[in-house]
């Protein structure tokens, strides 16, 4: 599957998960005694979220936003880009953006 091919639907965004960093004296940590960054660049965004009389609440975020997200947000999408890891998560699983 390629990056290309993902479109979120509704209120839906798909984020490139940030890069975990080294320790300050330089220990490198297996990935799973790492804690995933809890934040990530947007690559795409959904239409917005449909309301029950039809109208479509626009989105807050944008592509190119740096975002917060929750700890446990989103669902992993493996691609055919080897070490990049993405999400697919709610809006609402967006805490905030990063200025």
């Amino acid at each position: 599957m390629s990056l290309k091919n993902i479109k979120p639907l509704g209120n839906r965004v798909l984020v490139k998960r940030a890069e975990a960093k080294t320790s300050k004296g330089g220990i490198i940590l297996p990935d799973t005694a790492q804690e995933k960054p809890r934040q990530g660049q947007v690559v795409a965004v959904g239409p917005g979220k449909m309301e029950e009389d039809g109208d479509v609440t626009p989105m807050n975020v944008r592509v190119g936003d740096s975002v917060l997200f929750t700890a446990y947000a989103g669902t992993e999408v493996k691609t055919e880009e080897q070490g990049t890891e993405y999400l697919i998560m709610s809006e609402d699983d967006i805490l905030g953006v990063l200025a």
